[in-house]
């Protein structure tokens, strides 16, 4: 079981923290920028909107600089595509061009960072955190802290998290909703009429896919086979797509939307940004999607089409009547510092800041007087007009804000009524479904041995997502799923059945479902 410092007693650390000296002193010498500033570079992914991975010049655009002004930095970002993420933090590591900060999905457990933490390329944060960065410790839950300290109490990543896991939710048109006469669908069987129906209206997409089901996932959801969760089954511990008769229900439900026109045949190369496209210009029926977004992307939607209207559904439910999109880590994103950054402590100190008052209304309001006034206490906000407007708020929001609660803001959705009613579906809907299981952490090292056999975020191991797609497009028979799982075990996976089903037995990093 790995060891974790509580949050406690790294408020209490001075400079002789375990294992973090020489970062530490490194600390104290520093290295301004120019005029006094702290100056270094980050990495981190475009998040798919538009606003940032359009601009000519993300070091030149306004709300950087107006950040580099309230934090006394200079920033050398590094902005990665959303659809190309993963591959250029795969290529970053390999031809060693890492900047001074580096984001990463779920952080530690990130397989993009190829064992950089073990090789020594980050430095621990526990002595810096300590003098830099109380706002931090105080602020972001101890569980959060937790998934980014190795096994020696060594804290590397400072965390971005979620109060809540439910963070994906089922979308739909409710005005073609109301066109077909139907009601919110419940079931899988609902789903697919109602998709059938708005096939018959006309619309492109009656369900909007994305490559490799990303975002796309639901029906994996109904019948609770995601394929980076672990169940028992017998006496192994097994990863949940070896319940063959719920993935061959859910192969046989994306072939049918398939085989009837239901979900576009050219899913399986639809990249993020063709999908967010075609959804914001009314070429889809129901979809997969953060539900913290719905507000800014219904606004997108009505200015092309003014009578349309976005709403969040519970999911489709399975045989056990449950259902729901993939409960998430408490982490989503995480923040490492390069051992060879020259002002580690300016790098804490502007991260410190992220959680502070004044971030929060900056981030979340922008410049008073420009954006927002103030009178007696009370924000007087002046809310995004055009698609191009909710899209740069969703950047400064969401994108340059890079530690915060990110389950939603609060601050800009209690202004209005659309948004105290998306916070209670976050209290209804959203609390009330959801999929998870075993997880592991750290992760199991047996993947590493092939990297065929591990699932990579929220997608199939890339041998099981390989056939399961051709059983969709039917080059495959989906009775044939048992022999896929022959596959995966010859090719690496009985070690990792062997490994999960060890550790539990010895409850040795294990993270046991919530729901």
């Amino acid at each position: 079981m790995k060891k974790l410092l509580t949050i406690v007693s790294v408020l209490s650390i001075a400079s002789t923290t375990i294992g973090c000296s020489q970062a530490g002193d490194k600390a104290a010498e520093g290295s301004a920028g120019p005029q006094g500033k702290a100056a270094f570079s980050i990495s981190f992914r475009s998040g798919n909107i538009s606003y940032a991975e359009q601009h000519p010049n993300i070091n030149e655009e306004k709300w950087v600089k107006r950040l580099e002004a309230l934090t006394n930095t200079d920033l050398d970002i590094r902005l990665m595509p959303h659809k190309e993420f993963d591959q250029k933090m795969i290529q970053m590591f390999a031809i060693n061009d890492i900047p001074d900060v580096v984001q990463a999905s779920s952080g530690l457990n990130n397989p993009q960072l190829a064992g950089a933490v073990k090789a020594g390329v980050f430095m621990p944060l526990n002595d810096l955190l300590a003098k830099h960065g109380q706002n931090l410790l105080k602020k972001i839950p101890k569980d959060a802290w937790d998934t980014e300290t190795d096994a020696k109490g060594n804290i590397y990543g400072i965390p971005e998290w979620l109060s809540n896991p439910a963070r994906r939710a089922t979308w739909i048109r409710s005005d073609l909703l109301e066109k077909t006469g139907l009601p919110e669908p419940k079931t899988v069987e609902d789903y697919l009429n109602v998709m059938r129906a708005f096939k018959k209206l006309g619309v492109e997409n009656p369900f909007m896919g994305r490559e490799d089901f990303v975002y796309s996932d639901a029906f994996y959801g109904a019948y609770d086979v995601f394929g980076n969760f672990f169940m028992k089954q017998g006496d192994q511990v097994v990863p949940k797509f070896f319940n063959v008769d719920g993935m061959q229900k859910a192969i046989q439900t994306y072939k049918t939307m398939l085989d009837e026109g239901l979900i576009n045949k050219e899913f399986a190369t639809i990249n993020p940004t063709r999908f967010k496209n075609d959804i914001i210009a009314g070429k889809a029926g129901i979809w997969n999607m953060n539900a913290n977004l719905l507000i800014q992307w219904d606004s997108q939607l009505k200015e092309s089409n003014p009578s349309a209207q976005m709403k969040l559904i519970a999911s489709p439910t399975g045989p056990d009547g449950k259902g729901g999109l993939r409960l998430v880590g408490k982490v989503t994103r995480a923040y490492l510092i390069n051992k060879n950054a020259k002002d580690p402590a300016g790098i804490i100190k502007f991260f410190d800041w992220m959680v502070s008052d004044e971030a929060e209304k900056f981030f979340t309001f922008g410049v008073k007087g420009e954006n927002y006034t103030e009178e007696n206490g009370k924000i007087n906000y002046k809310t995004p007009a055009t698609a191009a407007e909710v899209d740069e708020e969703t950047y400064r929001q969401t994108l340059l804000w890079l530690v915060q609660d990110t389950t939603y803001n609060k601050g800009s959705l209690s202004l209005t009524p659309e948004g105290q009613n998306l916070m209670k579906l976050y209290d209804t809907v959203l609390a009330k479904e959801g999929r998870d299981g075993i997880q592991f952490d750290p992760q199991l090292q047996a993947y590493a041995k092939n990297p065929d056999i591990a699932p990579t975020g929220d997608k199939l191991p890339p041998v099981i997502l390989t056939h399961v797609l051709k059983m969709v497009y039917g080059k495959e028979p989906i009775s044939d799923y048992p022999k896929v799982l022959e596959e995966w075990k010859q090719k690496g996976g009985n070690s990792v059945i062997q490994e999960a089903t060890e550790r539990v037995k010895n409850n040795e990093g294990v993270i046991q479902s919530k729901r």
